[in-house]
């Protein structure tokens, strides 16, 4: 049985940073969106159903912490909200706990270290909510 893509949805309004997150990633498995605008980013998470949201943090319009909230009210439970940026990595993180983002990665990661830090974001969640549901299933096996 063939392993189900990891889906990233990239938000900058870069486009060359757009198209490097997009072939990189894909390169290592996962199944790409991007969108280069902050506006529309709700339709698109409701939409799309990604399981990782990266969002640039100095977006126009509204900035990344900004579009988090507005986007994780319209997103499909268990979807991964994580700030990317180039700003220091102290604000950045000071930005992502106060944001309630899931996880914050700087621009300077790429490749291999961000698709390693990705799936590491993702199999954080899922493998905490599998005793839920094995429990659950176990339940109604009985």
């Amino acid at each position: 049985m063939a392993e189900t893509k990891i889906r990233v949805l990239v938000v900058d309004d870069d486009q060359d940073q757009l198209v490097l997150a997009e072939r990189s990633l894909s390169s290592y498995g996962f199944e790409v969106r991007t969108h280069r605008s902050s506006l529309g980013v709700s339709n698109l998470v409701r939409s799309v159903a990604p399981d990782l949201v990266l969002l640039d943090v100095n977006i126009p319009a509204l900035s990344g912490d900004k579009v988090l909230s507005l986007a994780r009210a319209q997103a499909p439970l268990g979807t991964k909200f994580i700030l990317y940026s180039a700003s220091d990595e102290s604000k950045l993180r000071s930005l992502a706990l106060s944001s309630g983002a899931d996880g914050y990665i700087s621009k300077s990661v790429q490749g291999a270290d961000l698709a390693k830090k990705l799936t590491d974001l993702y199999k954080r969640g899922r493998s905490a909510s599998s005793p839920t549901s094995n429990t659950t299933n176990q339940a109604i096996n009985k």
